[in-house]
Order: structure tokens, then sequence, then C-alpha cells
């Protein structure tokens, strides 16, 4: 398995447009516009390009990865990686690429062009051991903390193939820039939140999505570990564990948790009011024939809720109604104040009602599910997978993929029937399945997130470190659920995303060695190996396995 890159330098920037999953539109946000004229613009989007023929003898099968627990990341036959960047590697002469990589987008340049594009990677949060060092009881100064608000939020950077094929950062490309814990980014919403117009930063990055007109959507998850959280019936913050970052910044945590919509292009953004505040796992969007926009987003915490918002104008995503999910009489519940005697007991408006969104989604009968992770809509059938990671406090430690059908295959009905796409357990090999993708094929690919105090111990014992999983949706392995991967020690690997002719694959390893004692007791030296320090990286995925897949009859 190869590893490390040479980097090369590309001068000149050639770019004329920028592509989501397929065609996107040529005009991007100059300054935080409404969606409406984003996507007044898009073009029609194209069928996937045709698979490429075998470059290699066919393979029969796909041989799949037993569970291992070696510090590396181990990939299935058929299969190899490059690192195509690590934490603190340069993306310019002034920016370096951030801390614990999660998220990943590739946005093609133009429909011709499957060799270059800009790539989008979310940094969800710090190891205070590595990125600040040890400090023992010692309180952090001012310029540690601006260090930790730096590591965290996005990187965007200009990707190429070099002449051998394997993927390369282009330095100091115009478009390679960092959004942070400190950039503005403004509300998107017709009233202040919390007294200001735009909040400090982005934070918490975990999963997201891509909009039709090739913006980024980065989810801000566990937003509480940085600024607390408020307690509502005192108005102080709770007790909660965290960086302490508001020893010098006093920011408000009711200006995170949101859903964050970036420009690739322009690195400008804004904050999502409407879609709702809560630990966002991810955005998946889908356009309605209307133009009209629905988007799913997951609160990962137990026992909390699946949301769904819809639209009311074409290509908006603040003017609409948000939705809780009722699994039990498979509805979707509307969140809007003037719609519950009980919001309006409770709160004093929509935006109070959004900002405690899980409060308001229990009070009008939002189900309690197993961590809502990732979601994604299975380009085959149209149903809608979300990841339930797990759930302790429910004795569900293995987790399940759940399926949403919606009424009549319609996205902003108010109806479904849901079940049990997937189960986790000794029986099916996974355990905790979290980030999802589908390749060009149509074939499921999920990662697992297995909690680090708890891996390799009971009930994890026998799926060793975090792995990568494929589901075939044709061939003699249809159906089948296959190990593809395993994360070096420490790790779980997130992110999976595809290059437009599904023949790279980008995934994030994220915090090998998060479990470390010390810069001298370290427990994985991924990816440099000897004495290293461990770095969440990105890496490319390729191989005639990739190729097989899309042939599959």
């Amino acid at each position: 398995m190869k590893k490390n890159l040479n980097r090369r330098t590309f001068l000149d920037f050639l770019g004329k447009g920028v592509l989501g999953s397929a065609v996107l539109p040529t005009v991007f946000l100059n300054s935080c516009r409404t969606q409406k004229e984003g996507l007044a613009k898009a073009t029609p989007t194209p069928p996937p390009p045709p698979p490429k023929p075998m470059t290699q003898k066919p393979m029969e099968f796909i041989k799949k990865l037993m569970p291992t627990a070696q510090d590396d990341l181990m990939l299935a036959e058929g299969l190899e990686y490059n690192v195509l960047i690590r934490w603190k590697d340069p993306i310019s002469d002034k920016d370096y690429f951030g801390y614990n990589n999660d998220y990943t987008a590739f946005i093609p340049l133009d429909e011709n062009t499957l060799d270059e594009g800009i790539l989008w990677v979310n940094h969800e949060y710090i190891s205070t051991l590595f990125v600040t060092g040890p400090m023992g009881f010692a309180a952090k100064t001012k310029l540690q903390v601006e260090n930790e608000m730096y590591n965290v939020g996005g990187s965007i950077m200009k990707v190429k193939k070099n002449a051998e094929g394997i993927w390369e950062v282009v330095q100091n490309d115009p478009v390679n820039r960092r959004i942070t814990a400190k950039t503005d980014l403004p509300f998107n919403w017709s009233e202040k939140i919390m007294g200001r117009s735009s909040g400090m930063g982005t934070l918490a990055n975990c999963s997201g999505g891509v909009t039709p007109w090739g913006t980024i959507l980065t989810c801000e998850e566990n937003f509480d570990g940085f600024y607390a959280d408020r307690d509502y019936a005192t108005g102080g913050l709770l007790p909660i564990p965290n960086y302490g970052w508001n020893r010098y910044y006093d920011n408000p945590p009711e200006h995170y948790g949101w859903v964050v919509e970036i420009d690739p292009r322009t690195g400008k953004g804004q904050k999502h009011i409407a879609l709702g505040r809560c630990a966002h796992e991810c955005a998946t969007i889908k356009e309605l024939p209307d133009g009209r926009l629905v988007v799913y987003t997951g609160d990962d915490k137990p026992n909390e809720c699946l949301y769904k918002f819809i639209s009311s104008k074409v290509g908006s995503l603040s003017e609409g109604t948000l939705y809780v999910a009722d699994t039990i009489a498979g509805k979707w519940l509307s969140l809007k104040y003037e719609d519950h005697k009980i919001l309006q007991d409770t709160f004093k408006d929509q935006t109070e009602v959004l900002i405690r969104l899980r409060e308001a989604a229990k009070l009008i009968g939002g189900t309690p599910l197993d961590r809502p992770e990732d979601i994604d809509i299975d380009p085959r059938t149209g149903n809608v997978l979300v990841s339930l990671t797990n759930n302790g406090t429910k004795y569900n430690f293995f987790g399940s993929i759940m399926k949403v059908e919606e009424t009549d295959g319609k996205f902003d009905s108010l109806t479904f029937k849901s079940d049990t796409y997937l189960a986790g357990g000794e029986d099916t090999g996974f355990a905790c399945p979290d980030n999802m993708a589908f390749d060009n094929a149509g074939n499921l690919w999920f990662t697992s997130d297995m909690s680090g105090s708890l891996m390799h111990k009971p009930p994890y014992t026998s799926f060793k470190n975090n792995g990568l999983f494929l589901v075939p949706r044709a061939g003699k392995q249809a159906g089948e659920i296959l190990q593809i991967a395993s994360a070096p020690t420490d790790a779980e690997l997130t992110g999976p995303s595809f290059s437009p002719d599904g023949t790279t694959l980008f995934l994030s390893v994220q915090h090998p060695g998060e479990r470390s004692i010390s810069l001298t007791q370290l427990s994985s030296h991924w990816p440099d190996g000897g004495d290293s320090i461990p770095k969440s990286s990105v890496v490319t995925i390729q191989g005639p396995l990739l190729e097989h897949l899309m042939n599959l009859e």
C-alpha cells in the first residue's frame, strides 16, 4: 500500500465553474445571497459518466477484509491508498490543514474535467495533547486558545491528479483557504440571535452535504464542548466539560449547533437558522421537481430525533417548515410555533423554538432515536437511509441503519414508513454505523464509529478496529456486508466521498492515537510510522476493486 506523496505546485488556476455530484451552475455566491439566486442559474443535471473499461483482469469476487487491530489503514485486495494531506500540511504560504478531518466533498471544476477539482474537508474538534501540548494544571493562554480555534472548521483546497494518476493538493491555488472558529458567519434569519446578526466561526464540524448550486453544508455537531450550553431554567451555562474558550471569547452557545453553508469558491458563508439547532451530524439535501428543497438532518445524541426541512420557495433554506419524525405513527410533525399551543405556552416565538429544538421536538411528539447520524438517499430506490449508531441507555450497543420510505416516493410527503435496513451485531460483522455514501453504481459504503474507550472490549471485542464496509447491489455478492478497510489504532474512518467517475474514494482517517497517554507514550504512529506522532489525514483510495463494482451486473 502506497503512502506518502510528493506535492507539485501548479501556478495556473483554470477552473470555470463548479460541479456537485454532476453538473452545477457556473455562478457561485459572491456574498451571502439567498439560495434562490444560486439555484435559478443551475443547469440540468446530466447522468453520471459511464464506467471506465477494466484496466486489469476482471475480479471474480470481492475478498472481504477480516477485522484487524493493526496500526495501519488496512484495505481489501484490489485497493491501495495514498495520503493526500495530513494535519499541519500546508495548503498555501499562510494556511495549513486543520485537525481531526471528517466530512469530505469533492467539487469538480467542470463537466469535462475529472482529474481536478475543489476538495472541502471538515475539522471537527481538537486534541489538547497534540494541538496545544501537555497542560498539566496550567490555564491556557489566549494564544493557545486561538491556535485551537484555527484547527477546527474546514479546509478548502484545489486537488489534481499528477502524471502517475495520484491526487495531490495544488499549493497556493487561489481557492485554498481555511474556515475556522474565528471566521465571521452571518445568520440567515430575520431576527438577531442573542443580539447579534452574525456568529464568530464554525466548530464541531462533523458531516455535511452539497447543495444543488455547489456550495457546502457543514454541520456543527457537539458544539457544547466549546462554549458549553444554556440552562434555560436559570439562564446560566451548564457545567459541561469544554475547552474553556469563553475565558477569552464570551460567545453565546446559541451561536453554534447550526447547519452552515460555505461557498468553496470564495469562502463566504452563512448559518441557516431555519434548519434548527442541535448536534447536527449531516444535512442531506434533495431538490424537488418544482425547485423547492428538502433537507434531512439528525441529532447525534442518544434519544434525540430525526428532522426534515421543506422549503416553501424555490431554492430557499430560510423559508419553509421544519418537521420532526414520529417514527411510531409514521408522520412528520410540524415545528411551526403557530401550529401547537404547547409551543406557544413554552417558547416566546419561532426563533426560540429553533434555538431550543430538542425541547420543542419532544413536546410535540418527536420519536427519540438511537443517535441518528449520517443520512443518505438510495439512488436506486429513493429510500432515505439513516445511521442509528447505538444507544447504551437502551442496551442497543451495535446500532442499525434505518430505512425511511416516503409515501408515494415523494420527499415532501408528511407520512412515511420506517424499518430496519441493516442491523449491527456479530452476525452481520459490523457495529455502530456512522457515515454513508453511494458510489456511481448505487453500492452502499458505510463506516463504523465504536468509541475508543470501548474498542477491543466487550461487546465490541470481535470487531477490533473501526472499519469501512460495502454492500454491493449487483453480482454474486449482492446484499452481503463486506468489510473493505480497517482503521489505524484508535481511529475512525469518516467522510467517504467519490470522484465523479467513481474511480477514487476520498476518505478521512480521524483521531488515530487519540488515547495516547503522552507525547512519549503514543498508541499510534500513523501515517508516518517510526516514532512520529499520529496525525489525522485524508487519503485517496484507488484500484481495480472500484472498477469491478462499476461493472457488476
